[in-house]
């Protein structure tokens, strides 16, 4: 069978490997759809991951957003058939992370699930979701776990910085929740309609307007610590992984704002710690999704039209190199799912 992974800086591999067979613990799936995710762009990057000896890089086995069709099920397995669709914990897997460092990727056309176990390895989901929308489940988990650190609350004004995959799953678990007003910053304007067309309340173009002064118009004037006029924003959700969104959260915040930051911050950058004096904002890092994988599944079925939105791109596993070659353009694409017959 043919497998994706990382080859030299800026490339990817296409290799033939041989398909697994599932011991009695362990079921087989035939790989229907698998995003592209930020982090395999920064493995093609760097040619792989520092995960042989003494940090060596090593080549990577590709694609931790899989979802597919069980064609193989193991004696000791149970809630699970031949047939069922499922999405996938990359984080289960025994061996490691699914295409993040561990020895298996989603990217490839079977892919055995190790020690499978419904509700903590994988989770079933209806025949009236397609594969590519089952295919956001892990992003959806990453976006839902940023509000989550937020502690949002209904009457909350939030902005998202980033209308990525992530900064807009996140603006629809906002809007979900009932947070009164979502706006989103972005300098691409196709992604501000995207943006609107998800459920943001509204959409800043940074490269064009001033952020403070548009969230003013917006969500109306706070304070500071000092009593310096500020937007009333309660929270800001850094998507976008660079600093001047950070110093422009720090700048523009009010008293007891909070910034919550989940995106890749490649290299580390100068930011205004200063500011946080003069508004005694709270930081928050969010990685992950420790316990929010198949929490946000019914939803994902149940808003599956609005999260489909999110896809940019559906490129057949035939022509994975484009797709690859797609995500690595800064701009080219929003989302894009690669998908097998």
């Amino acid at each position: 069978m043919k497998s994706v992974q990382t080859g030299p800086a800026g490339t990817i591999d296409v290799v033939d490997i041989e398909r697994p067979s599932p011991g009695p613990d362990d079921l087989l799936l035939r790989m229907r759809a698998v995003g592209i995710c930020g982090t395999d762009v920064t493995f093609l990057h760097l040619g792989g991951g520092p995960f042989g000896p003494g940090g060596q890089m090593v080549p990577v086995p590709l694609g931790h957003e899989p979802a597919g069709e069980v064609v193989e099920v193991g004696a000791n397995v149970t809630g699970v058939k031949v047939g069922d669709r499922v999405v996938v914990n990359p984080q289960a897997a025994p061996t490691g992370i699914i295409g993040c460092g561990g020895t298996l990727g989603g990217m490839r056309e079977y892919l055995i699930i190790e020690n499978a176990v419904v509700g903590k390895s994988l989770a079933i989901i209806p025949d009236t979701v397609p594969y590519d929308v089952a295919a956001l489940n892990e992003p959806m988990a990453v976006a839902l776990h940023c509000v989550n650190r937020s502690e949002v609350r209904p009457g909350d004004k939030v902005l998202i910085f980033g209308a990525g995959p992530i900064g807009l799953g996140a603006a629809i678990w906002l809007k979900l929740r009932g947070v009164a007003h979502v706006t989103v910053a972005d300098v691409i304007p196709g992604r501000l309609q995207t943006a609107l067309a998800v459920g943001a309340d509204a959409v800043i173009d940074s490269s064009q307007e001033d952020v403070a002064a548009r969230l003013t118009e917006l969500h109306g004037t706070g304070v500071n610590s000092l009593g310096q006029p500020r937007p009333d924003t309660d929270i800001y959700i850094d998507a976008a992984g660079v600093a001047a969104v950070v110093n422009t959260a720090l700048t523009s915040a009010k008293w007891g704002a909070k910034l919550v930051t989940v995106a890749v911050h490649k290299k580390p950058e100068p930011i205004d710690l200063g500011a946080i004096l003069r508004s005694e904002m709270t930081i928050l890092g969010s990685q992950g999704y420790p316990t929010e994988i198949f929490q946000v599944t019914p939803q994902l079925v149940e808003h599956q039209e609005r999260f489909a939105r999110l896809i940019s791109h559906r490129v057949p596993f035939s022509e994975v190199d484009r797709a690859f070659a797609l995500a690595l353009t800064p701009g080219a694409a929003e989302k894009i799912v690669v998908t097998l017959d």
